[in-house]
């Protein structure tokens, strides 16, 4: 799947190496994981099928939005552009 991110730094907190972001070191490397993970999906059920990640979609103002575990404390906040020939997630936010 094809990415694209909201915030530049959270473009940059995949890119450059020494950049945290302010994240634990942790969350950061899970961060990674994750992004490779969405850009060698054919698709959203790819990620569906790592039930450990628990992605869902959110409630009520943000049903737009999905979230992806990070760990216990953090999660990814993302959205899926419609698009062809396949959909693009949106990276919002790392949140606590």
């Amino acid at each position: 799947m094809d990415i694209e991110f909201l915030d530049d730094a959270l473009d940059r907190l995949e890119i450059e190496l020494q950049f945290t972001g302010g994240y634990p070191q942790e969350v950061v490397r899970a961060y990674r994981r994750r992004l490779q993970f969405i850009r060698s999906a054919q698709d959203e059920r790819d990620l569906y099928a790592f039930r450990s990640w628990r992605f869902k979609k959110l409630m009520g103002d943000r049903s737009h939005q999905r979230s992806i575990r990070l760990n216990d404390r953090w999660r990814l906040v993302v959205e899926i552009k419609q698009a062809e020939p396949k959909n693009i997630i949106v990276i919002v936010s790392i949140e606590d």
